[in-house]
């Protein structure tokens, strides 16, 4: 396990515009070709957080899952962010991690955001995902599952019980401004409750529904410290997660051990 570099690309993502987000984030990205190991988009890059983008979900076989494995490839790091793509009758609000290798994992987003009605349009996901890369476990998850503790517990296995589910958490929004506060609360929460490091993307600027979103996007230590805060304006930043520090901190502060054992359905 060696340290991680690892980018937050907040941007202005362009309302119902796959095309134009996908050369916009790839503009963004493209200074970090060779430096860094893995970037995050925001949560529906190609259109903005929009019941209505329901209409022009992509599949699989779509453009945008073919520009991330392109994008994954030229830049030489892993790039992580959701889209809706239909899968059979439903919709989802998937997260796709691609690897610079050409290997794609997914996530469906697990809980939909009742309060803007995402759950009446939108299919649910059923579980959580956890990717091997360069020697680091990555828990992967979508903007309202950051409010859901129990289902991001960073649970160990009862036989190696210094063997955690994973070493860092990542969550990938559309949060809106005016709910702030939650979001600058909940990440250093969960940061210290499951010892790993934590990076949450936000993206900025405003949407088509009047919506403004004021980025505070970051990276957190174990502690829940910020490594990276960013404040209201497009950035692409870029920081060091240290593996020894992580280690350190478990081997010292082993509250693990004393967690409850669960498992997730």
């Amino acid at each position: 396990m060696q340290d991680l570099r690892i980018s937050l690309v907040q941007g202005a993502t362009r309302w119902h515009d796959p095309a134009g987000n996908r050369a916009y984030y790839g503009e963004l990205m493209a200074p970090l070709r060779g430096a860094t190991d893995l970037i995050l988009l925001p949560e529906t890059f190609t259109s903005g957080f929009s019941n209505e983008a329901i209409h022009n979900a992509e599949t699989m076989d779509g453009p945008t899952v073919d520009w991330l494995h392109d994008q994954a490839k030229q830049l030489g790091a892993a790039i992580t962010g959701s889209a809706q793509i239909r899968d059979g009758e439903a919709v989802y609000n998937r997260l796709f991690f691609a690897t610079p290798d050409g290997a794609l994992a997914f996530y469906d987003k697990r809980h939909l955001f009742r309060y803007a009605k995402e759950h009446e349009r939108y299919a649910a996901g059923r579980d959580r995902l956890t990717v091997d890369y360069r020697g680091w476990r990555i828990c992967p998850l979508v903007c309202y599952d950051l409010r859901f503790p129990v289902y991001s517990r960073n649970r160990f296995d009862v036989e190696r019980p210094r063997d955690l589910d994973y070493d860092l958490l990542l969550y990938v929004a559309n949060w809106p401004a005016a709910r702030a506060q939650a979001w600058k609360r909940l990440l250093p929460a969960r940061a210290i409750e499951n010892l790993c490091y934590v990076a949450g993307l936000n993206r900025v600027g405003d949407d088509g529904n009047g919506l403004h979103y004021a980025g505070d996007s970051a990276v957190l230590d174990v502690y829940g410290e910020p490594l990276l805060a960013l404040a209201d304006a497009e950035t692409v930043a870029t920081t060091t997660l240290s593996a020894a520090d992580l280690q350190a901190h478990r081997e010292r502060f082993p509250a693990m051990l004393d967690a409850d054992v669960f498992s997730l359905s």
